[in-house]
């Protein structure tokens, strides 16, 4: 009887003197952070993540690095191999929403698994061609697709890449039947582009525009609805002749879905934080990148929407 009445009160001094969750949350972080990115470095999704690290590093005194895991054991490994403590997060493109409909053997289920931190980025992109391509123009791609149904093949940074989005969505809006070569990585695929080892591939100002200004790779056309100023002489798809494509890619920091709502928001809030700073906006948005934050809750619903979007775009195909 004197043991079963000492139970409730040294479990009640336990529960007094052990920090709570809320206060082990508002430390943190205590020790360095890994931003997992999917991609190859030079990419895109990686040049981002790295801004955004050094960033947090200075905001947080502690250590925050950049992990390349590239393919779907990168999102694997944030999925399932890591904890839910806000150590580790992963920062990738809209690509993550497709991933299920290409890979039917996921060991993960990318809505389900993850939870959204916050968006960072929407940018348009440039489709490329290779210097010697004897399509000028979108239109002269689109009829050599038309006349020769796939025979012409495009290159992109991956199966579920952003970019690899952009052309299913050009193939959708066109009805052409273009043959998807995925790489490791957008640098790999733009050099599939410069050999002329695919007829054309989309990418980024800030990782392929100086190979176009270069004319180591011809730029065709823009997604987005205005013309990049650093490359005033390649046209919207609007100009090109095809007002009906539109298309602008979005990057984002997600973490494991049981990673604390207190931890969440702070990331996020810590993230809006550094998008604002000055030099960042002086890097990236001369290049045509647009500098976003979003709270959680709606960067879920983005997640949600554009994998129903998206979905059916790739089940159609």
């Amino acid at each position: 009887m004197q043991r079963a009445r000492m139970f409730p009160l040294v479990c009640a001094v336990l529960a007094a003197t052990a920090p709570s969750a809320s206060a082990q949350d508002a430390k943190y972080p205590e020790q360095l952070v890994r931003i997992v990115v999917p991609f190859s470095a030079g990419s895109m999704t990686d040049l981002l993540a790295r801004s955004i690290a050094e960033k947090l590093s200075q905001r947080w005194s502690q250590q925050v690095i950049v992990e390349n895991r590239p393919g779907l054991a990168g999102t694997s490994s944030v999925a399932k191999g890591a904890a839910a403590d806000g150590y580790t997060l992963m920062l990738t493109s809209n690509g993550h929403t497709v991933i299920s409909y290409l890979n039917k053997n996921l060991a993960f289920d990318p809505q389900k698994d993850f939870v959204g931190v916050s968006q960072v980025a929407i940018t348009p992109l440039i489709l490329a061609a290779p210097p010697e391509t004897p399509h000028k123009t979108v239109k002269d791609l689109i009829a050599a697709a038309k006349a020769n149904p796939g025979t012409l093949n495009y290159s992109s940074a991956g199966l579920g890449s952003t970019t690899g989005i952009a052309a299913e969505l050009l193939k959708q809006t066109t009805q052409t039947d273009i043959v998807h070569l995925p790489f490791r990585g957008l640098p790999e695929a733009q050099t599939a582009v410069i050999r002329g080892d695919v007829a054309m591939g989309f990418t980024f100002f800030n990782v392929g525009g100086d190979l176009v200004q270069s004319g180591k790779m011809r730029g065709l056309a823009v997604t987005g609805p205005r013309r990049l100023a650093s490359l005033p002489d390649v046209p919207t798809f609007a100009e090109a002749g095809f007002p009906e494509y539109r298309y602008d890619a979005w990057f984002g920091i997600l973490a494991p879905a049981a990673t604390p709502k207190a931890i969440v928001g702070k990331v996020s809030q810590d993230v809006a934080q550094v998008l604002q700073a000055a030099d960042m906006k002086a890097r990236f948005e001369p290049q045509g990148v647009e500098l976003v934050s979003s709270p959680p809750d709606a960067f879920n619903q983005v997640l949600k929407s554009d994998a129903e979007r998206y979905g059916k775009l790739f089940k159609a195909n």
